[in-house]
């Protein structure tokens, strides 16, 4: 017997597929998978091995990584991030998000940066943080946030966190809803790329001369 499908069944059942290929990290298929972090990672999966869960006690889902603050001179842009993860908080293993602690110094700056795999959610938590992202039409969204106030990054979207106080630091904290969210900094994987990208490439598409080209890279350590 043959079954015909109606045209809106059709479409049900392609919207269904689609939303679930729209999740950034796979739905866990137990209560949680605590990370073993003891012994190496023979075959890469999305995740980690997990332990057995008869092993698992409450200090695997607990972590001070964020208390403490980051150095904002390791980087010539005035910002540090600490993340949590599988090793800080091996509980975090298939869950599908992770923490941030930002830490921006005055007038620092996170630069526009993408995360490939991870909306974002970030809540000012001290000073006054001018945010935005950058939408696929060029179309910039920008607000200003104090303490308690938050704002959302569309995921791979273009976005930053300049610290507008010229005299005291800002620290924000974000939520990314993949465990492994990555973080692509445009400036740096443009002019500091492993092999460079072609000194020709880089004067056609900013349109600026090799004089240029060599002066960014050598102002971003490239």
């Amino acid at each position: 017997m043959r079954t015909h499908f109606q045209p809106f069944q059709v479409l049900f059942f392609c919207l269904s597929l689609l939303a679930g290929l729209s999740k950034p990290d796979p739905d866990p298929l137990q209560d949680y998978c605590v990370a073993d972090n003891k012994k190496p990672q023979a075959l890469f999966i999305n995740g980690a091995p997990c332990i057995s869960p008869k092993d698992a006690v409450s200090s695997h889902f607990a972590t001070s990584a964020l208390a403490k603050a980051g150095d904002t001179k390791a980087n010539q842009f005035g910002f540090n991030v600490t993340l949590t993860n599988i090793v800080n908080l091996p509980g975090l293993n298939t869950l599908g998000l992770v923490l941030a602690r930002v830490d921006i110094a005055a007038n620092g700056i996170v630069p526009p940066h993408s995360h490939p795999r991870a909306t974002e959610v970030t809540t000012c938590l001290q000073g006054v943080l001018l945010v935005g992202f950058v939408d696929t039409s060029n179309r910039v969204f920008t607000q200003q946030i104090r303490a308690g106030q938050s704002f959302v990054f569309p995921r791979g979207l273009i976005h930053f966190l300049y610290n507008l106080d010229s005299r005291k630091p800002a620290l924000a904290v974000s939520g990314l809803n993949s465990q492994n969210p990555g973080a692509q900094i445009a400036s740096v994987a443009t002019f500091t790329s492993k092999p460079p990208i072609p000194e020709e490439i880089l004067e056609k598409a900013f349109k600026i001369t090799k004089d240029d080209v060599a002066r960014i890279r050598k102002s971003l350590g490239g």
